[in-house]
């Protein structure tokens, strides 16, 4: 009776275990191949192989073998699919993988020559056979394949990725090079996919000279075919990932003349020097354009966009002259009086209003001059919302704060739920922080901070900080009082009475909540005068005396960009850009401070960690 019980206990274990399901068997196998149990893993696989004919299965029961050293029956079994399956020259690689292993070179090598010497002029038994070749890091056997593959195939299809992704593995830059090139030369609609490609492996070159390389190859292949525009374009390309766009300013020049084109990729050249704020690029590009007449359909767009660039160019530099923005104005009034006024040129009509009421005190000529656009038909809603905001400005600027404040509400009234009415409300929240009502300006701020408009978002979120701050440490706020009178002042231009008035603030408000806001102003305006040494001094204030503040951060960042961008002082500003990451390791600076440290540093930088990167935080 227990003999009996014992036979159907056993039978009952053995039927379960066969029972299993393939994909049950496959995850047992896949277990016991993990924890390296290859005699347990080996028989599973072969059991799966032999009932689903799956190379899958069979590569690991191979795997199995081989980490057994059971080379006889792996030889034995690769010899059999060889014969079975003459047409999958895997197996053969397999067999001379297993020979290499045992340390029988020559074998090894006459199987490898032997699958090579098999192949025919199929696209897929080429491919799969230098896939089985990679897959046992057998370079340059894949290489022949590719190669003879090529000459079967002829004109049908090259490899030339192919080629280009072996030779990148091996780091073999000239041959992946000329794989991209070669491809080019014959079909030039691969242009994206190459630059793509490119991309990926130019800026993770660590030995920093494959740039080099592709420059290099590329002028070669240009004075060797110069009628192949394609390398010509690449090396543009190229030219505008490194931001070196002078010279990718002359090699478009050159392209553009060749192919008698209308200057459309001068136009593309521009805008990106102009975002990257190269001006003196982007003016010699724009004023080429303007150069080929008034008959050329980018004519009005490139005059219109140099003034612009120029605008830019004046209105950021610090301590600009009054000289040049004189001259900027008779720029744009002749501009406009050949171009007309119109939505086309509506970015021309602020610039003028701009420098004439803050920078020429031509107020009533601005004033007037917005006034007649607004109550014009040729603007857009938006850009008619435009003009009234900055005719807003302009009045308040003049310190007609009821007047300015209409403007606003009529704007943040029709376009209540748009970013540029958000822009409004914060206009209208500032002039209540001008006016000392500081309340009422945070209930509108803490309202903007869930603005769509990430700019107005953080404006909001910076001055309720500043308002809170303060009102907690001293509830008369007679500190903040004289702080929002100061930045009126530096609004409206009036600089060295903004100065006067911060410095009352030090003298008699020596342990306010607000001093540290105070230096950081007058850092500034040191800055605005392009007084880069006391804005380093007062900046140094701020970061040293109240390092545990909100703005420790943006003043030493600001002293990194002075040393970086004004003085050309590399060592100082590296200095302080390590100062953020050591000190203020969760500031939202520590990425671009990263990223300049190791730029300085002569690092190699990636196209995609450059745009992170704006060059002036000014």
């Amino acid at each position: 009776m227990s003999k009996t019980i014992f036979v159907i206990i056993f039978a009952s274990i053995f039927n379960i275990t066969f029972a299993q399901s393939p994909d049950e068997q496959n995850q047992l196998a896949l277990q016991y191949y993990n924890n390296k149990e290859f005699d347990k893993a080996s028989t599973i696989f072969l059991d799966l192989y032999n009932s689903q004919k799956s190379k899958t299965y069979f590569n690991y029961y191979l795997n199995c073998l081989v980490e057994l050293k059971d080379f006889e029956t792996a030889e034995k079994i690769l010899k059999k699919e060889i014969r079975q399956n003459s047409s999958d020259l895997s197996y053969i690689v397999d067999l001379g993988y297993v020979y290499k292993i045992e340390d029988k070179i020559n074998e090894a090598n006459d199987e490898f020559q032997k699958a090579l010497k098999l192949l025919q002029p199929d696209n897929n038994q080429i491919i799969n056979l230098a896939n089985s070749f990679l897959s046992r890091f057998e370079f340059t056997m894949a290489e022949q394949t590719y190669l003879k593959g090529r000459k079967m195939l002829k004109d049908i299809y090259g490899f030339n990725f192919e080629l280009a992704n072996l030779y990148q593995a091996q780091r073999l830059w000239d041959k992946m090079i000329n794989e991209y090139l070669d491809l080019l030369e014959i079909h030039d609609g691969y242009i994206q996919t190459v630059q793509n490609r490119l991309q990926a492996t130019v800026y993770t070159d660590k030995e920093n000279n494959l740039k080099d390389l592709l420059k290099n190859q590329l002028i070669k292949r240009i004075q060797k075919s110069p009628d192949k525009t394609i390398f010509s374009e690449l090396l543009i390309w190229l030219f505008l990932q490194e931001k070196k766009y002078d010279l990718a300013f002359l090699q478009s020049v050159a392209l553009d003349k060749r192919l008698k084109e209308n200057g459309s990729r001068i136009m593309d050249l521009a805008k990106q020097a102009t975002n990257n704020k190269d001006y003196d690029i982007a003016l010699k590009a724009y004023q080429y354009v303007i150069d080929k007449g008034k008959h050329n359909s980018w004519f009005v767009e490139a005059r219109s966009e140099y003034l612009n660039t120029l605008y830019s160019k004046v209105i950021e530099q610090p301590g600009v002259k009054n000289s040049e923005i004189i001259s900027l104005e008779n720029e744009i009034k002749n501009s406009l009086s050949e171009l007309g006024y119109s939505k086309s040129t509506f970015s021309l009509i602020k610039a003028l209003a701009y420098i004439q009421a803050f920078y020429l005190n031509k107020s009533d000529e601005a004033t007037q001059g917005l006034e007649k656009s607004i109550n014009s038909n040729y603007l857009t809603p938006s850009q008619n919302a435009d003009c009234k905001l900055l005719l807003g400005d302009i009045l308040l600027f003049n310190n007609d704060i009821w007047s300015a404040t209409i403007y606003y509400a009529q704007v943040e009234k029709a376009f209540e739920n748009e970013p540029i009415g958000h822009e409004a409300k914060f206009k209208k929240a500032k002039v209540a922080f001008y006016s000392g009502d500081f309340l009422w300006a945070q209930a509108q701020l803490d309202v903007l901070k869930a603005s769509t408009s990430k700019l107005i978002a953080n404006d909001a979120f910076t001055l309720s900080l500043l308002i809170s701050d303060n009102l907690n440490s001293d509830s008369t706020g007679e500190a903040l009082k004289v702080f929002s009178r100061a930045d009126m002042l530096i609004f409206r231009h009036q600089d060295s009475i903004a100065k006067l008035t911060l410095d009352s603030i030090i003298t008699n408000y020596k342990s306010n909540e607000i001093l540290d806001d105070t230096y950081y102003k007058l850092g500034e305006l040191s800055l605005k005068k392009a007084d880069y040494n006391n804005a380093i001094a007062y900046f140094d204030t701020v970061s040293t005396k109240f390092n545990y503040g909100t703005l420790a951060d943006d003043a030493i960042f600001n002293i990194a960009t002075i040393y970086d961008k004004y003085l050309s002082d590399n060592t100082k500003a590296m200095e302080y850009y390590q100062k953020i990451m050591n000190e203020h390791p969760g500031s939202t600076y520590v990425t671009i401070a990263r990223q300049r440290f190791r730029i300085l540093r002569g690092d190699n930088i990636s196209k995609e960690e450059l745009f992170f990167y704006d060059s002036s935080p000014f």
